[in-house]
């Protein structure tokens, strides 16, 4: 990819002179991105010390730490936090918002003042939600499952959920912009073939926020009107059925899913193809698995409802959907290999996230297969083997993904390396941790101990607490970022415009960004992964240079 365009103007949106109101009413979209990057970590962390006080409770078979009723407390606050308010907008609000403009040859998103009025929705159901927390919490969990929200929980079940309405806008305008920028802003010459794989995870994530977030707001609306008004809606006392509850959450919940793990997968598309310094191997194939992934989604919803009531013959069609969901998410793994095999690889932080996401995404996309299977399922719902298969494929993909991508745009962002040495030791510290914490879950989960529960028969108590010390491994993974990229924004040394020799548009401009991405409007050649000859050198600060000109021959 190659663009015509002067030198862009020296001032950068990161200068410290700026006032706070100009970030706080601010309709540039990397400056929302940031925005966004800081409320989304602080909520990260909160969902942390809950899952923190879940770990320390199961390190011992009684329930010593804390009731029954605070250990609900703690799982429900813990999901809440963590599912709606940093999984579902974390990549797409954060590193979607800072890089779709960029990466397409556009100034900004297509609607700069709705982008910044998501923001402030998002703020405003967050804040509300950490006093509905503060003030006694939720014991739902964070599905919400009737009829014990809307009938037997005397906890802030109507507050919680008319949040998550709330907060459902925020993801709507988020996803309503990005379609539209996609479809209308592009530079010259940057046609469909030409886009970047992770605009088109984006785009496909975005349809699915737009199309599917109205079933969940509707679906809480509901909860909230049976619990106020004892209308019969779920509540079979009051002639509701359950069941009607299930497939409206899940009909949006799956999906849901891949508006969490389809950005991470556009990500590691980026980071593959820039650390092997070749394009994407089957770019056709893998653009279109992303449309198909988030179209199937729509389609496996029952899956989630095999030992609900449901028909056997609706089980029987449910799983075998489920099974043909698991395609397209091959197909990138497959090509993501194949693009690795032959190439310049260069093992930097990026990288080592990238094949963390393949491994973890793996194992939890194969556990998902055994949950798909009516008998297997039957054996290990609602047991730690959900849990852990969930976070296989949410913490250990979806989050990795992000850290992958964090690191690999922050010169972009910020203008300034990280220390490449601390990077890689997160890297490993995160993916020890995370497999020491949740692959003991799949045996015990196996050997039957009910998720949920904080009391539980002494077997199980080694493998519990060997999933405790993994936790704590993993805790120290996820604050060594922190430090070192907090220190990075004034000790780092000077990233320059390109530091991984990268050839998409958003390395084509100065780091930090001008205040437009382009002084002048981009004009597209080629397709995203031309990269040059693979025979590379490092310099003195380990970034990668070309030595070599024309584009790969794979």
């Amino acid at each position: 990819m190659s663009a015509v365009a002067v030198a862009p103007r020296p001032t950068s949106y990161t200068t410290s002179q700026v006032s706070t109101w100009s970030w706080l009413l601010t309709e540039d979209h990397k400056r929302i991105a940031i925005l966004y990057t800081i409320t989304i970590t602080l909520m990260f962390f909160v969902g942390g010390v809950a899952a923190t006080l879940m770990r320390l409770e199961l390190l011992t078979p009684e329930g010593d730490l804390v009731s029954s009723a605070a250990y609900n407390r703690l799982f429900t606050i813990h999901g809440v936090i963590m599912v709606w308010f940093f999984l579902i907008p974390s990549i797409p609000n954060t590193l979607g918002n800072f890089l779709v403009p960029m990466m397409i040859g556009a100034r900004d998103l297509a609607f700069p003042k709705l982008n910044l009025a998501s923001w402030y929705i998002y703020l405003f159901g967050a804040g509300f939600t950490l006093w509905a927390i503060v003030n006694g919490g939720v014991d739902t969990g964070w599905t919400f499952y009737t009829p014990y929200s809307t009938h037997s929980s005397t906890t802030h079940v109507v507050s919680t959920t008319l949040r998550i309405f709330i907060l459902g806008f925020s993801s709507i305008l988020t996803g309503l912009n990005v379609i539209v920028t996609i479809h209308t802003m592009r530079a010259p010459g940057m046609t469909w073939s030409r886009l970047p794989l992770f605009i088109w995870s984006t785009y496909a994530t975005s349809l699915i926020l737009v199309l599917a977030t109205p079933v969940l707001a509707i679906t809480l609306v509901l909860v909230a009107t049976e619990r106020i008004l004892r209308v019969g809606i779920f509540d079979p006392a009051l002639g509701g059925d359950p069941l009607l509850y299930q497939h409206l959450f899940w009909f949006y919940s799956h999906p849901a899913v891949y508006i969490m793990i389809l950005p991470g997968m556009g990500v590691i598309s980026e980071l593959i193809a820039a650390f092997a310094r070749k394009r994407v191997f089957g770019y056709g194939f893998v653009a279109a698995s992303s449309i198909a992934i988030a179209v199937l989604g729509f389609l496996v919803w029952g899956h989630h409802m095999f030992t609900a009531g449901i028909s056997v013959h609706a089980a029987l069609i449910f799983s075998l959907l489920s099974y043909l969901v698991a395609v397209p998410s091959a197909i990138k793994v497959f090509n993501w290999t194949a693009t690795l095999y032959g190439g310049s690889i260069s093992f930097e932080t990026p990288l080592l996230y990238a094949l963390a996401f393949i491994g973890l995404f793996v194992i939890g996309g194969l556990t998902g297969l055994f949950l798909a299977a009516l008998a297997v399922d039957v054996h290990v719902q609602d047991t730690y083997f959900v849990v852990a298969h969930f976070h296989y494929i949410m913490v250990g993909g979806m989050v990795t993904a992000y850290m992958g991508g964090l690191h690999y745009w922050w010169p972009k962002i910020t203008g300034r390396m990280y220390p490449e040495l601390w990077g890689k030791l997160a890297a490993l510290t995160i993916f020890v941790g995370f497999n020491l914490t949740f692959f003991p879950q799949y045996i015990v989960g196996y050997l039957g101990m009910p998720r949920r529960y904080h009391i539980y028969p002494p077997e199980f108590q080694v493998l519990n607490v060997m999933s405790t010390a993994g936790a704590s491994i993993l805790a120290v993974g996820y604050l060594l970022p922190l430090v070192y990229l907090l220190w990075s924004l004034r000790w780092g040394k000077e990233a320059g415009p390109n530091p991984w020799g990268a050839p998409g548009l958003e390395w084509q401009t100065s780091s930090p960004l001008p205040a437009h991405n382009f002084e002048v409007t981009p004009i597209v050649r080629h397709g995203p992964y031309e990269y040059p000859d693979r025979r590379v050198i490092g310099d003195p600060s380990g970034r990668r240079q070309s030595v070599a000109e024309g584009t790969d021959g794979d």
